[in-house]
């Protein structure tokens, strides 16, 4: 694999030119209005697999949206790699805030990508990353240095909390067979010093809905004798964090699992400037659970966060309304652990119970999984911090992260094999946001780093 770099420059523009290509297409799975986009964007996936050498690929139908399987298996006796990624991506909204459109793709140079940055819904999260592993394929079946086996499978439904890919997976054991499984899904903490992330947190996700008169009201005939949903809405999510933004939930921290002083300072030797995060969010001060550092907030801690709220008027002008209803999504982040539909049922007893009888409240639970903590003496973790240190020359943190891929804790029970995470994005990226992106060099980097970790994953296993 000595002639990596030199194979990364040589299609550089190829590489960059076919992301694009893939990032077009809006595959935004939430949304029904763009089905024929993902639909085309996983034929996509599938035309790349077999360009890159895949001997068997195809689109697997579950109840949702198909997954494009795609293998190549060198010898049986060999160990096998599940590379899993998703071809879908978030809406865009609000588009007004994006500075180019968002499924126009641009390449455009910043302070932290000096060779420029491709600017796109689903640049960083995930296209751009799950797109590195399958031209890192093609470089090793063009060259013949593939030293294991590989399997692709990548879904369309990430998004949106995975539920066809668990159909999936409970029902093709055999099929995904593997060693160990490979995700580009998340970040590392600097385009100079690498990182592996070893945690996600769990995820609970919910729909609330307050209703209190049976239609929209004067404000002025019944304002103040009848309750306002709006105003117990906020109320009730109001207290569900103390003074300390402790989450009042009762049973909420019972099974959180509580980290040593150790385990604490060895996180704390990651680098990190809060006075740069701050200006980097254009925040005043940092604000969270009282007694943890920012690092510890945003990953070994669990939350609880309104994502979104609404009700009654917001159109141009005023009305002078009472609405009927008003409405919230609510996410909580999960530590190991925490069970998300024993949280789930906990935030839902706890939410009916503070409503005041002047209101009827209906909690709707979306989607959720569990935490995951990976070891670090494993064979897999091994390959992945030598694969680093050849690219990067430096050796790897292991960190846990804030965000949650539900499917890794599904992966492990069913399948019975260890996750390594390598990511290649940035914090700063903006996934979910408003002009994400991924950096050319964070793109070609994953391709260059990727073959290494299957070279020293086969001469581990031996």
């Amino acid at each position: 694999m000595e002639n990596i770099k030199q194979y990364v420059q040589e299609n550089k523009e190829r590489f960059l030119n076919e992301l694009i290509e893939l990032l077009k297409i809006p595959s935004v799975s939430a949304d029904s209005a763009y089905a024929q986009d993902v639909i085309d964007t996983a034929n996509a996936v599938k035309n790349s697999l077999e360009k890159a050498g895949c001997d068997v690929v195809e689109l697997c139908e579950t109840p949702g949206y198909p997954i494009v399987f795609g293998e190549k298996i060198i010898d049986p006796k060999l160990p096998t790699v599940l590379v899993y990624g998703h071809y879908d991506v978030q809406p865009a909204d609000p588009i007004e805030l994006w500075d180019s459109p968002p499924f126009e793709p641009v390449i455009k140079k910043t302070e932290l990508h000096p060779e420029g940055a491709i600017f796109a819904r689903g640049a960083c999260d995930d296209k751009g990353q799950m797109y590195m592993h399958v031209k890192a394929f093609e470089y090793m079946v063009q060259n013949n240095c593939l030293p294991c086996n590989v399997k692709f499978m990548i879904e369309g439904e990430e998004e949106v909390g995975s539920k066809s890919l668990g159909w999936f997976v409970e029902r093709n054991h055999e099929k995904l067979a593997n060693d160990v499984i490979l995700i580009s899904d998340t970040g590392m903490i600097s385009n100079t010093q690498p990182s592996i992330t070893t945690g996600l947190r769990g995820l609970s996700y919910v729909e609330v809905e307050v209703t209190g008169p049976n239609r929209d009201l004067h404000s002025g005939l019944y304002g103040g004798a009848v309750a306002n949903p709006i105003n117990v809405l906020t109320k009730m999510i109001a207290s569900l964090h103390d003074e300390n933004n402790h989450i009042t939930i009762p049973g909420f921290y019972d099974r959180v699992e509580e980290l040593s002083l150790e385990e604490r300072a060895q996180m704390a030797k990651r680098p990190f400037s809060q006075e740069a995060y701050n200006k980097a969010l254009d925040i005043a001060e940092e604000y969270g659970e009282t007694g943890y550092t920012t690092n510890e907030r945003n990953s070994i801690r669990p939350t609880l966060d309104v994502n979104g709220i609404w009700g009654g008027y917001t159109g141009e002008g005023a009305k002078t309304v009472i609405a009927s209803k008003a409405y919230a999504k609510i996410s909580m982040r999960l530590v190991p652990n925490q069970d998300w539909e024993e949280i789930t049922q906990l935030f839902q007893k706890h939410f009916e119970s503070i409503a005041p009888k002047a209101v009827k409240v209906k909690v709707t639970p979306h989607h959720g999984g569990q935490g995951y903590v990976t070891p670090i003496d494993s064979i897999g973790y091994q390959a992945a911090s030598k694969a680093y240190s050849d690219s990067f020359g430096v050796t790897p943190i292991p960190v846990r992260s804030g965000g949650s891929i539900p499917i890794v804790a599904l992966f492990e029970q069913e399948l019975k094999s260890k996750t390594i995470m390598m990511g290649f994005g940035l914090d700063s990226d903006a996934i979910h946001s408003p002009n994400e992106h991924y950096g050319v060099f964070n793109y070609l980097k994953g391709i260059e780093t990727i073959p290494l970790f299957y070279k020293y994953f086969a001469e581990l296993n031996k």
